[in-house]
């Protein structure tokens, strides 16, 4: 079963969008029918701070599209984990037709425990610093993300979630373990954070603020869209370390195309879901959000980081694949789908941009007209 963005995994090419609202319930129709009438088809939430064993109808998404999925039933997984994740043991069965059951068993030690710190920054810089400091301490927490200003304030006036409103940026750093591992982790987390510049550090009292800081954060994404008529959220993945670079040079973009972005990270993985602020019903200011947008993703690749994390590239980013790919390369993607699809029927002209694509974008070079190797089938 793969992770998937519910709102962001259909067709990408106009001709090819479907109403996923209007297939929900014979959707719920077949997969109850397939795996028991009695079962519920609702969302169901599994993370990592307590036990779920249930047996359900599914699609895996992410938890940041929850609130936006259309596509009934759903079970919501944990996304922007640190690369060690969690230590949670997923035993995930899924058959089409018998036995009539998905079960999940999600298992935990007795003593567990996790906890949430905030921590405030009166700069980005700073804040992006800190990311890096937490995973060179040896510390890997359950969770570790990032909300700049804009952000904060949406999300706040949106969920009332606690956070500090005056700071330039926040960082939730969740750690979860036994009783004895949390309590270490979170005090060195804390102490890090102070001499990483905080202006306030803050951990949760209790589990209804646990939640709420994590609401917010969550709830982020709608949240900007009350504030603005569109936005535009971008997905790519750099190095930790780079963060502090990659969100100045936002910035700067930001002022030169005269947009205001949201920075919503999941900061311990270096994924990066910066949201452009636009508004589509002024000319000429989508294709200028579209540009902008592409400059991040190249800026991603520029310092070591790849076009995608979590969305995939369909069509989007096929421009932005010619960057961080060579022209060899992307000859050898397009060999080996050519391989399992001689007919091209598999999500034709999306993910790999052909050669012409690249000499059109400006990222290969083409003397007098010639491509290279012209003896090469062209996919």
């Amino acid at each position: 079963i793969s992770k998937v963005e519910p709102s962001l995994a259909g067709p990408k090419r106009p001709q090819d969008r479907i109403r996923l609202s209007n297939m929900k319930s014979q959707w719920q129709t077949d997969l109850q029918e397939t795996f028991g009438k009695d079962k519920p088809a609702e969302p169901v939430s599994v993370d990592s701070n307590g036990p779920a064993h249930a047996a359900f109808p599914f699609l895996v998404a992410v938890p940041g599209s929850a609130l936006a999925a259309n596509h009934g039933p759903v079970v919501v997984v944990e996304a922007g984990v640190p690369d060690r994740l969690v230590d949670v043991y997923l035993d995930l069965k899924v058959v089409p037709v018998v036995p009539r059951v998905a079960r999940l068993d999600h298992q935990f030690e007795t003593d567990s425990d996790a906890e949430v710190v905030l921590a405030a920054f009166d700069d980005v810089i700073k804040a992006g610093s800190a990311v890096a400091e937490i995973i060179a301490a040896g510390i890997i927490p359950a969770g570790l993300e990032m909300m700049d200003k804009l952000a904060i304030q949406a999300a706040e006036d949106f969920v009332h979630a606690g956070y500090p409103t005056d700071a330039e940026a926040i960082l939730l750093c969740e750690i979860d373990g036994t009783n004895e591992e949390v309590s270490e982790h979170i005090m060195a987390v804390r102490e890090l954070f102070l001499q990483c510049g905080a202006t306030e550090v803050r951990t949760a009292s209790s589990e209804e603020e646990r939640i709420a800081f994590w609401k917010g954060r969550k709830s982020a994404f709608p949240a900007v869209g009350r504030i603005s008529p569109d936005y535009y959220c971008m997905d790519g993945t750099i190095p930790r370390k780079q963060l502090p670079t990659v969100l100045h040079e936002i910035g700067v973009l930001s002022r030169h195309y005269e947009l205001p972005v949201a920075n919503v990270f999941h900061a311990g993985d270096g994924n990066l879901h910066p949201l452009i602020l636009y508004d589509a019903n002024k000319p000429g200011e989508l294709e200028k959000t579209e540009e902008f947008g592409g400059k991040i993703l190249e800026l991603c690749v520029e310092v070591g980081g790849t076009i995608t994390g979590e969305h995939g590239v369909g069509m989007e980013k096929l421009n932005q694949m010619c960057v961080q790919f060579k022209p060899l390369e992307l000859q050898q993607f397009h060999a080996v789908k050519h391989a399992f699809d001689p007919d091209e029927l598999l999500n034709p002209g999306k993910a790999v941009p052909t050669l012409h694509c690249c000499a059109e974008f400006g990222a290969m070079h083409v003397h007098h007209g010639e491509l290279k190797f012209p003896e090469l089938e062209r996919f």
